[in-house]
C-alpha cells in the first residue's frame, strides 16, 4: 500500500476512534464534575471521586452489581453446555430428519427478542419464576447462534476420530468431554464472551420479569437512579454508568484476541 494512502487509512481510524469513543470519555470526565459543572458546561475546578461514593450512597449498587454478574454467569453457562451438547448431535449423531431439525432451530435466528417475551413472561409467570434468578436467566439458555458456531468448529473433528473412539470403547460424552471440547476451545471462550456481554447489558428482560429490588440487575438499578429526583445528578448517573461498563471493558480487554480469533474461524467455516 502506497504511503499516501496509509496516511489517509491511519488518519481516517483516528478520526473513527474518536468519534465512537468520545462519549465514553465525556462520561468518564462527568463522573468526577460537580452536577453545578455539569449543567452550566464549564470546566471543572478540581476533579474528585464524591459522585462514585453517591452512587454506591443512593441505591444498592453492590446488589444490583452482584445480580448482573450472577445472572449473566449463569446464563453464560447454560448457552455454554446447551450449545455445545446441541452441536455435538447435530454433527455426530445420526437420526432421522438432523439436518432438517439444525435448519429450523437455525431459522429462528430470525426471530426478533420482541415477539418472544410475551410467550417467555408467561411462561415464567406460571412457573412461578417472576423475581427469582432462574425466571431471569433459564429463558436465555437455548442459543441458536452458540449451536450454529460450536457446530461448524465441530465438523472439523475427523470422523475417523469418532470411530476409533468407538472401538475402543469409548461412549459419546466421554468423546464429548475429552476430545470436543478441547478441541472447541477458542470458539467456546468466544461463545463465553458473547454470552457474557450479552446478558450484562440486558434491559428489557430484567424490567418485564423482576419487582423486587433483591433480584434487579444494574441496568435496572441506573434507570431508578436516574429517576429518583427531579432534578437528575448526572455525575452520579455517569459515576455509576462507569462502574457497570468497567467489567465488560476487562473482559473485553483479556478475552479481545480469543475472540477475534473464534469469530474469524466461525466466518470462515
Amino acid at each position: 500500500m502506497p504511503t499516501s494512502k496509509k496516511i489517509i487509512l491511519y488518519v481516517l481510524l483516528i478520526i473513527s476512534g474518536i468519534v465512537v469513543f468520545a462519549p465514553t470519555m465525556m462520561a468518564f470526565m462527568m463522573s468526577f464534575m460537580s452536577n453545578k459543572d455539569i449543567m452550566t458546561g464549564s470546566l471543572p475546578n478540581s476533579l474528585s471521586f464524591e459522585n462514585y461514593v453517591k452512587a454506591f450512597g443512593q441505591f444498592p449498587l453492590l446488589k444490583y452489581l452482584f445480580n448482573s454478574f450472577f445472572i449473566s454467569i449463569l446464563i453464560m453457562l447454560g448457552q455454554l453446555i446447551l450449545s455445545s451438547l446441541a452441536a455435538y448431535a447435530f454433527v455426530f449423531l445420526n437420526f432421522k430428519g438432523r439436518d432438517f431439525i439444525f435448519y429450523l432451530f437455525i431459522a429462528t435466528m430470525m426471530v426478533p427478542f420482541e415477539a418472544s417475551i410475551i410467550p417467555n413472561f408467561h411462561t415464567i409467570r406460571d412457573l412461578g419464576w417472576i423475581d427469582s434468578y432462574q425466571g431471569l436467566a433459564i429463558p436465555f439458555f437455548a442459543m441458536a447462534f452458540g449451536t450454529f458456531l460450536l457446530r461448524q468448529n465441530f465438523k472439523q473433528i475427523p470422523r475417523e476420530l469418532k470411530e476409533a473412539s468407538q472401538i475402543a470403547g469409548m461412549g459419546d460424552f466421554r468423546f464429548y468431554l475429552t476430545v470436543v471440547l478441547p478441541v472447541a476451545k477458542t470458539s467456546l471462550v468466544t461463545l463465553g464472551v458473547y454470552g457474557f456481554l450479552t446478558s450484562w447489558n440486558m434491559y428489557l428482560w430484567p424490567l418485564l420479569s423482576t419487582t423486587n429490588d433483591s433480584v434487579r440487575t444494574v441496568q435496572i438499578g441506573l434507570k431508578q437512579l436516574q429517576t429518583q429526583e427531579q432534578l437528575n445528578d448526572w455525575g452520579v448517573i455517569m459515576a455509576g454508568a462507569v462502574i457497570v461498563v468497567i467489567p465488560t471493558l476487562i473482559l473485553l480487554f483479556l478475552g479481545q484476541k480469543k475472540l477475534q480469533k473464534g469469530l474469524t474461524e466461525g466466518a470462515l467455516k
